[in-house]
């Protein structure tokens, strides 16, 4: 695990971070190493590295943590913030591929992160939606009480 923090928040390496997000955003990046050796970033790399800084541009510190493709049901209940058991279930009932090694259950990472994007979509729908249906019914900022409470 390596753990990347902003650089104390100095005006001079908040506008390096800046300047280097803005290269790296305009378009191929490329590096060059001892003797002048140059070499282009691909293009999944330079995404990490935006969003890497992105969130040091923002004041938050990064933490890049190697996974291996496939996973444990406890590593995926974890990456989830599930339980374990939970995670089982999840796989059982078909809304996660997994396959077995000897008698063990194992995920590929890019479906449980496929899973987690999708899931994520559909809490923040579910939120969006409810909170039209109250704007609708005029009782979004409104405080409804139980039948026979009091308010104080």
């Amino acid at each position: 695990m390596t753990m990347v923090t902003p650089a104390g928040g100095s005006t001079q390496s908040i506008a390096q971070i800046r300047d280097l997000r803005r290269l790296v955003q305009a378009g191929p990046v490329k590096v060059v190493g001892i003797h002048g050796r140059k070499a282009e970033l691909p293009c999944t790399v330079a995404g990490l590295l935006d969003q890497i800084l992105k969130n040091l541009q923002a004041g938050k510190a990064v933490t890049i943590v190697a996974e291996p493709q496939q996973l444990t049901t406890q590593r995926a209940a974890n990456l989830l913030g599930v339980s374990r058991p939970f995670m089982v279930r999840l796989l059982e009932e078909g809304k996660l591929p997994f396959h077995m090694v000897g008698s063990h259950r194992r995920v590929h990472l890019k479906d449980v992160l496929a899973y987690r994007k999708r899931r994520d979509r559909e809490r923040h729908s579910a939120i969006n939606r409810m909170a039209r249906m109250e704007l609708a019914a005029g009782t979004y900022d409104k405080v409804i009480l139980p039948e026979g409470a009091e308010e104080r």
